[in-house]
């Protein structure tokens, strides 16, 4: 016999700490993989390799994630997601602990991509939870704050990376691997909501009592991929995350134009990294462009499609400017700590004109690329059934995935072929700059999408309403006989 649960088991609080334990484990394990770029230099330094080996490491490891995440959002869509999740984490930061242990970059290499393994546990099975937790009139919302947590998560990676390295690599991976650990144990007490729980048309079955049996099967497979949404959000995540992986270098870029300023490298390290973690505040508009991309879906189904496409393409012209205005005139205390740093990173930001150009470019850059994130995630909410989320997630990760790892792992390589012409760090903006060229057809993507989501989802929604009216039958039958 199943043991009772307490009174506020399922209640609000309770899917609200649910939510935000989710939210903090997918900070911390794009934390995981946001750590090890920031660190080029000590890495380098401590096993004896080329930045191209990090470079390709890094992209490897995203590549992974992303390919076993089709695996874990397969098998979370036709069994219990919980115990999933748990092992998924503790694998994670289990593999991040043990990296810092390695005495050769081969073993580290190893552990990083051992953590890939548990790393795309949170993304597909994480997202199927998350996507059942919210109602759609709500989802973009909450999805921007999913999506938040991941690009802060790779701000804080990066953060603690550059700030606590000087004291050795192995510190930022410890602190982050600790932190992954503590939540597996926040998350034992978590929600696990059943498929479709916040779905209208699921309403009366819920009313009832009636659980949403449906599973995923091998045979839905085709059905799945031939619907057309599902195609053009899914090709837009490989031209839109090679441009997003190459951002990963930015910390780099702009450590080379504090260099640049006559600066050491520990402090360019530091200040570089201050600057990086700065630009980041734009993330929070992804808020506000998740609030209005419910808003445009209640006006028409094609809403939150076109401010996406809006979004991605208003962003190119910003990052350009962003890449390339360098920090003439910045000053900054040479060796000071952290804090210090911080200070005067945020006072230049009001006082320099060429650091408060990079500011607003940068800001203004991430908060057009904000429309992206929760409207994709809501949008593979809105066009699959509960128990396909997972799985589309997964396939459309993967493809994200792919292009990340494909622009993370190319942009090194590139500026590197580009330094015999362009000294650092003009040749770590232009190949950035080359990299954003894959927005220009990720907003064509969207457009496609806007198309063919509004039939998708009125399907979706029928199919819900007719398995409801079949259950809600079959209820009262048994009820009366």
């Amino acid at each position: 016999m199943a043991r009772p649960r307490p009174r506020w088991w399922g209640g609000r609080s309770h899917v609200v700490y649910t939510v935000v334990v989710f939210i903090v484990l997918a900070s911390l394990d794009n934390a995981a993989i946001g750590a090890v770029p920031a660190m080029v230099n000590p890495l380098t330094a401590a096993f004896e390799v080329s930045k191209t080996a990090i470079t390709l490491l890094t992209g490897a490891q995203i590549l992974l994630t992303a390919i076993v995440g089709v695996a874990w959002g397969y098998v979370g869509d036709s069994r219990n997601r919980k115990p999933l999740l748990l092992w998924g984490t503790v694998l994670w930061a289990g593999g991040v602990i043990a990296s810092t242990a390695a005495g050769s970059f081969t073993v580290f290499a190893a552990w990083q991509l051992f953590t890939a393994i548990g790393l795309g546990s949170i993304a597909s099975v994480g997202f199927s939870v998350v996507s059942d937790l919210i109602a759609p009139r709500r989802r973009g919302l909450a999805m921007s704050f999913w999506g938040i947590s991941q690009g802060v998560g790779v701000l804080v990676g990066g953060l603690l990376a550059s700030q606590l390295s000087s004291g050795g690599w192995e510190m930022p991976l410890r602190v982050i691997g600790a932190a992954g650990l503590l939540f597996a144990v926040l998350y034992l007490p978590t929600f696990e909501a059943p498929r479709g729980h916040s779905e209208p048309e699921l309403r009366a079955m819920r009313e009832m009592n009636i659980e949403y049996e449906h599973r995923i099967d091998r045979d839905q497979l085709p059905l799945i991929l031939k619907r057309r949404t599902n195609l053009w959000l899914i090709l837009q995540g490989v031209t839109a995350q090679i441009a997003y992986g190459s951002l990963i270098w930015v910390t780099l870029l702009y450590q080379e134009k504090v260099l640049d300023q006559g600066y050491s490298q520990g402090t360019a390290d530091k200040v570089g990294g201050l600057f990086a973690a700065l630009f980041t505040v734009g993330a929070l508009f992804s808020i506000l462009a998740g609030h209005i991309g419910d808003r445009l879906q209640r006006r028409t189904l094609r809403g939150r499609a076109l401010l996406s496409a809006v979004g991605i393409v208003g962003a190119v012209p910003l990052f350009l400017v962003f890449f390339w205005v360098p920090l003439n005139s910045l000053d900054v205390t040479e060796g000071a700590g952290t804090l210090t740093l911080a200070g005067e990173v945020l006072l230049s930001v009001v006082t320099n004109p060429w650091a408060a150009l990079a500011f607003l470019s940068g800001v203004g850059a991430i908060a057009f690329t904000s429309a992206d994130s929760p409207n994709w995630f809501a949008l593979i909410g809105d066009v699959n059934l509960p128990e396909h989320r997972g799985t589309v997630f997964g396939a459309g990760n993967m493809a994200n995935g792919v292009g990340r790892s494909v622009g993370s792992a190319l942009t090194g390589p590139v500026a590197n072929a580009l330094e015999t012409s362009f000294p650092p760090p003009l040749n770590w903006a232009l190949g950035l700059t080359l990299f954003q060229a894959f927005f220009l057809p990720t907003g064509y993507c969207y457009w496609r999408a806007s198309k063919t989501c509004p039939s998708d989802i009125a399907e979706v929604r029928a199919t819900l309403a007719a398995r409801a009216s079949d259950a809600g039958a079959v209820g009262k039958g048994n009820a009366a006989g």
